[in-house]
């Protein structure tokens, strides 16, 4: 889009309309990381799903959008995909109103931004969300329940409606959203740290079968260790279990691959001799 009229701020006075977010949500549900990479990461990604807004803002080829391409280009960027249309949002409202003004706020706001937004995203969306859903979609396939994979599908399908959802309100807010939100990112991390141990707890409990299995006579009585660890505490030789794979992975050289193999290991050795067994 060309204009023959400027602003004084560099716009050609464009106000984004339906379309405009239509074409934002679709170029970052499909596109958003296609252009990630390890010196920048999604910074090339950002420009495309908002390049055909700022044409329309700036003017095809105006010096303005260069300005403001090499802007959202040049930087290291990366964030949550759950949560980066957000930034979006903000970002155009900023540009929109101020244009090539707004540089420095927007550059502010993106870095500002991108942190606590990858810790919250990734959080809720990366990990809580689907150790939920999927532990029970999966739970209720093993059971030959095909509603777990509607509800796996559902949950995906609200979630990017959730992320579609947040470019429009990020935009009617702008800043103000900056102030509202940054009050209660603490506390929205803070739930989600611990609702992820929550569900990790309740996934130990669940999916991890292992029991007690050696009943010595003592003065021939026989002492079974297994009830006297439920009478402690249910579950607790998973969790113990779960615990002592925490600690290997604390200890230097370690890796997830090493830890399975000496789980994997011990379970042989002492089901072979009886100590254990499958819960």
């Amino acid at each position: 889009m060309t204009s023959s009229k400027k602003l004084s701020n560099g716009t050609t006075g464009y106000t984004l309309q339906p379309e405009d977010f239509r074409q934002i949500n679709t170029r970052n549900l499909a596109a958003f990381q296609l252009g990630w990479n390890y010196e920048r990461m999604q910074h090339t990604g950002y420009l495309w799903i908002i390049l055909p807004q700022l044409r329309k803002i700036y003017g095809d080829g105006t010096p303005e959008l260069k300005q403001m391409a090499k802007l959202h280009c040049g930087p290291f960027f990366n964030t949550s995909n759950f949560l980066n249309t957000i930034i979006t949002g903000i970002d155009l409202a900023l540009e929109e109103q101020d244009g090539v003004d707004s540089a420095e706020a927007v550059a502010g706001l993106k870095t500002g931004l991108m942190g606590p937004f990858a810790s919250i995203g990734d959080s809720i969306f990366g990990s809580l969300l689907p150790t939920i859903f999927g532990a029970l979609a999966a739970n209720m396939a093993v059971q030959g329940n095909p509603l777990g994979i509607f509800i796996w599908v559902a949950a995906n399908v609200v979630v990017d409606w959730f992320r579609c959802r947040q470019t429009h309100i990020a935009y009617e807010q702008g800043m103000k959203l900056v102030t509202t939100m940054s009050d209660k990112l603490n506390a929205i991390t803070d739930a989600a740290a611990v609702m992820g141990v929550f569900m990790v707890g309740a996934l130990v409990a669940t999916n991890v079968g292992i029991t007690f299995a050696w009943v010595p006579e003592i003065g021939g009585v026989p002492i079974n260790f297994q009830n006297i660890f439920n009478m402690i505490m249910p579950k607790l030789v998973p969790a113990c279990l779960v615990g002592f794979v925490y600690w290997l992975l604390g200890k230097k050289g370690m890796t997830s691959t090493k830890a399975i193999f000496i789980v994997l290991f011990l379970s042989i050795a002492l089901g072979a001799l009886g100590i254990i067994a499958k819960g």
